[in-house]
């Protein structure tokens, strides 16, 4: 083999994407020593989606103060790649739940912190500006974000003021006018892995409220703040995200993102795959490995595995998946583009074992199948 592609997603809990690849790359010079190999480290949004970003594409990581969950002084960051025309950004770097600590409070978080970061790219020059969402401590919509960037939220004595989870219903008018320029003309787009809605039985709250410590009082107060705050948006600006796929999203940040900066929401995967250039990359490759910590059914809607799979599909060349666990019922995988899937699990031990040896299982696995496919069988 000539060319290989190594494009996993991490596996949650126990190796990041981009130590994967170095896993794989060291068995895969093993037996091709003079092989063309790419690797493509993938995030999901989420934490490290930055570092991803930048180990796949080349490029350089800005610091600047920013506010924190709680509005509290703390060093944001973010990533520019394209010779900085691109900047990527995860909402985690400023109102991640980890950054809460014991203050689990979605009622009173702020993604102010991300808005911060997404004006100073804007204004650094950037063209296009990806943000990704995931692992959130907030529950604000992204008002606290488009505060920040410019938007102004009135209450009913049309004094300004700044949305949180519990104060939503305050807002009485919205004024966009403020909003530069610089981020006007970008392009702007969301990394969205999930399809919830913003409000209800699946929304931002009632699914993701509980582990940012919501009570079930609080989840169903915070569902009502995201209902009328998405009424009033619709009155407002004329947008309509209340039912759009997505927007529950980093406790309703999908739909902010929407609503207040235009902002397309778009798969992870996807918005990875065109950052890279995979398929300028991908061109002429004789193999893609790819994987992630548990392929399921759930997977074939549209998560890493499968998005490249459907890449490599169209282009001819094979795809093999090494993964954690397999489910149940992943036969459409095969449909998609995937060549074969193989879980590096060597053992039946649980999970708290497993974890343990989960390297030297991934180099194993990898050395079983280049030894067939170095017999040529």
């Amino acid at each position: 083999m000539k060319k290989i592609i190594l494009i996993p997603d991490s596996f949650k809990g126990t190796m990041s994407s981009a130590e994967i690849c170095s896993i794989m790359e060291e068995r895969i010079r093993c037996y091709y020593p003079k092989a063309d190999i790419i690797s493509i480290p993938v995030a999901d949004g989420g934490e490290g989606s930055v570092d991803s970003f930048l180990a796949a594409a080349g490029g350089e990581k800005i610091t600047i103060p920013a506010k924190g969950p709680f509005m509290e002084d703390r060093t944001g960051f973010y990533g520019l790649i394209d010779d900085g025309a691109t900047a990527v950004i995860e909402m985690a770097a400023c109102a991640g739940l980890p950054l809460a600590g014991d203050r689990l409070r979605p009622d009173q978080s702020t993604t102010y912190g991300v808005g911060q970061l997404i004006l100073d790219a804007a204004r650094r020059g950037c063209k296009k500006i990806i943000v990704g969402l995931g692992g959130s401590a907030t529950n604000d919509f992204g008002a606290g974000a488009a505060a920040a960037a410019g938007v102004r939220f009135l209450d009913g004595e049309g004094k300004p003021f700044i949305p949180v989870g519990g104060t939503l219903s305050r807002i009485a008018s919205i004024d966009t006018g403020e909003l530069p320029q610089e981020l006007r003309s970008a392009e702007i787009i969301t990394m969205c892995d999930i399809d919830n809605p913003l409000c209800g039985p699946a929304g931002a709250a009632h699914v993701f409220g509980p582990q940012k410590g919501a009570d079930p009082a609080m989840v169903e107060m915070l569902d009502g703040q995201l209902k009328t705050a998405a009424d009033k948006v619709k009155q407002e600006l004329g947008v309509d995200v209340a039912a759009l796929p997505g927007a529950g999203a980093a406790g309703g940040m999908g739909g902010g993102m929407a609503a207040f900066f235009g902002s397309r929401l778009q798969r992870g995967i996807e918005t990875v795959l065109d950052t890279v250039h995979f398929d300028k990359l991908a061109a002429g490759a004789d193999l893609v490995f790819t994987g992630e910590g548990k392929i399921d059914a759930q997977s074939l809607r549209g998560k890493v595995v499968i998005g490249v799979a459907r890449r490599a599909k169209k282009m001819g060349v094979p795809v093999i998946a090494l993964v954690g666990d397999i489910g149940d019922n992943i036969e459409g995988a095969y449909d998609e583009g995937v060549s074969a899937v193989f879980s590096i699990n060597r053992m039946a031990i649980p999970f708290r074992e497993a974890r343990l040896r989960c390297r030297e299982d991934l180099g194993l696995t990898l050395d079983n199948l280049l030894r067939l496919i170095r017999s040529g069988f």
